[in-house]
């Protein structure tokens, strides 16, 4: 069964809409874990539209599970990974008008400054990983530049659910590219995750995959949370890719 990081950037989303206090991140991450989650996912982006620098700080101090930092490639983040320590990185796309992340990062274009990234993460002790679509090119592109782990978007996949079901045949196929990226993954020596856009309808399939080592689920957690709670949520979640197996 693969681990389950929970993000919860969505918590403080609902925070910042009043400026306010409430509801806690760090509450959250508590209760997460309480629930069973395996680490805590937060992307802390330029434009601090959720996730703030104080909660990063909260979280690597107070939580007893692995912390996972999503960030740009940028100085500014690097230097905040390299204060905090976080147990991994996840090197993302950032763009200032997405909703969310809404692709892979281009490794194979961006190879040259990433590699300065994953270098200077990697030398500081940082887990250092990279968010791509399900292409060789970008697999290959990450172990030239010496990643650890890739994370998987499926993204495509998840949103090929509808209320109505499946799209048959085109989700089937999307779930098998990703199990074969999956697959040149760790043939080239890196741990393969996999995240977004799944969701307690869809998760099963992606969390039975072999070899997958930890998925990363957010915001289908949190809206769940908002009526049976944060603990329950996660609990509900890591049952459903327990029984994928």
């Amino acid at each position: 069964m693969p681990k389950l990081s929970v993000n919860i950037d969505h918590v403080a989303t609902v925070r910042q809409a009043r400026r306010a206090s409430e509801p806690s991140p760090l509450l959250a991450a508590h209760e997460a874990e309480l629930g069973g989650a395996d680490g805590i996912t937060v992307h802390l982006r330029e434009d601090r539209r959720h996730i703030q620098d104080d909660d990063v700080r909260q979280l690597r101090q107070s939580i007893r599970i692995p912390l996972n930092f999503e960030m740009a490639a940028t100085d500014e983040m690097i230097e905040m990974a390299l204060r905090i320590r976080p147990n991994s990185v996840m090197i993302v796309p950032e763009g200032r008008r997405e909703i969310t992340t809404e692709g892979g990062l281009d490794v194979v274009a961006l190879a040259d400054l990433l590699r300065t990234a994953v270098n200077r993460l990697t030398n500081a002790g940082i887990a250092t990983s990279v968010f791509i679509n399900a292409e060789a090119r970008q697999v290959d592109a990450a172990a030239m530049i010496g990643v650890a782990i890739c994370e998987v978007h499926t993204g495509p996949f998840a949103q090929s659910f509808t209320p109505e079901g499946t799209s048959g045949e085109h989700t089937a196929a999307l779930l098998e590219r990703i199990a074969t990226i999956g697959s040149l993954i760790r043939d080239r020596g890196m741990r393969f995750n996999a995240g977004h856009g799944l969701n307690y309808r869809n998760v099963q399939a992606v969390a039975a995959l072999e070899g997958v080592h930890e998925l990363h689920i957010g915001h289908a957690i949190v809206s769940r949370a908002i009526f049976v709670g944060m603990q329950s949520a996660v609990a509900e979640m890591r049952a459903l890719c327990r029984r994928s197996g």
